[in-house]
């Protein structure tokens, strides 16, 4: 799959204080790409360096082939960006907004629709400084798309946001990619994470403690899954030659078994071989969380 950010030892220090520490990761085409870490670990520094809002003090970084440096006026009609902080003035107004950035590079998305789609047209014709934070963040997002980019920056794009609008959002980030745009995620959620992005690159004190898939990340880890159910008084020591389990515990009816890789479908198998179908069957599986913390050490 093609390449369409390239940063190689990338090192951003801030006079005593290193923001980004030797960090490298290529992002491919098509794909939402997150960058996950706590306050501070140098996760807006990093996505700003790319764009290149900021100039790293070292390393390289290439963008749709272009150097954020010296291809800027290019690179700013091929990528779009909704950054962590931004305003607006007070009395423009939404449309306004939109129409104006939709003016600097023709043939994008038609705004209206976009305004639809993230729940502002309603809004059109209301001020900035009258919109809530949520409201806000909304039109970031939009404006980031109006130009219908290659490549488009969302830095804790659902701060601010109510469950339901979270899950909006996740909805139309994974409409963009599935158009094929690159969507690179700065996020501090582990739900958003999770679920929305494809790959994860998990920052800590400016450098990436780990990089792959949620999945991926989750599986190495290491951490056990529990399955819980109710079996009566049926012996289930059997259960303890199955391949994969490490533990069998009884708790009067209830029975806890632990494991790791496949145990679930080798457990559920072997419970249906001998005739026990418990309807309580429970799975309690590592998060994206446990695995996070473990890596920050509990960073916030």
């Amino acid at each position: 799959m093609e390449t369409v950010i390239e940063c190689d030892h990338l090192r951003k220090r801030y006079r005593s204080t290193v923001a980004v520490d030797d960090v490298s990761f290529t992002v491919r085409r098509g794909e939402i790409f997150g960058i996950l870490g706590p306050n501070g670990a140098g996760k807006t520094t990093i996505v700003e360096c790319v764009q290149g809002l900021r100039r790293p003090d070292v390393g390289r970084v290439r963008i749709l082939g272009l150097d954020p440096h010296r291809d800027r006026v290019e690179l700013r009609r091929r990528i779009g960006s909704q950054l962590q902080e931004s305003a607006l003035p007070d009395r423009l107004k939404v449309w306004e907004a939109v129409d104006l950035f939709a003016s600097l590079s023709p043939g994008g998305q038609d705004w209206h629709s976009l305004l639809e789609q993230w729940g502002l047209a309603g809004h059109a014709r209301a001020p900035f400084a009258s919109l809530s934070g949520g409201q806000r963040q909304r039109l970031f997002v939009a404006l980031a798309l109006v130009t219908d980019p290659k490549v488009v920056f969302l830095d804790e794009m659902t701060q601010g946001l109510d469950p339901a609008g979270r899950r909006v959002a996740w909805d139309l980030i994974r409409a963009i990619r599935d158009r094929g745009t690159t969507v690179v995620l700065v996020t501090h959620y582990m739900d958003e994470a999770e679920q929305v992005c494809d790959r994860l690159a998990v920052m800590n004190r400016g450098r990436i403690v780990a990089l792959g898939t949620p999945q991926a990340l989750i599986a190495q880890s290491g951490k056990e899954v529990r399955l819980r159910f109710s079996a009566g008084d049926q012996d289930v020591s059997w259960l303890e030659d199955v391949a994969h389990v490490t533990r069998v515990r009884r708790q009067g009816a209830q029975i806890e078994v632990t494991g790791n890789g496949p145990v679930l479908v080798l457990v559920a198998a072997a419970l249906v071989a001998h005739d026990l179908v418990p309807v309580d069957l429970r799975v309690e599986q590592p998060s994206l969380e446990d695995v996070y913390l473990d890596i920050t050490g509990g960073s916030a």
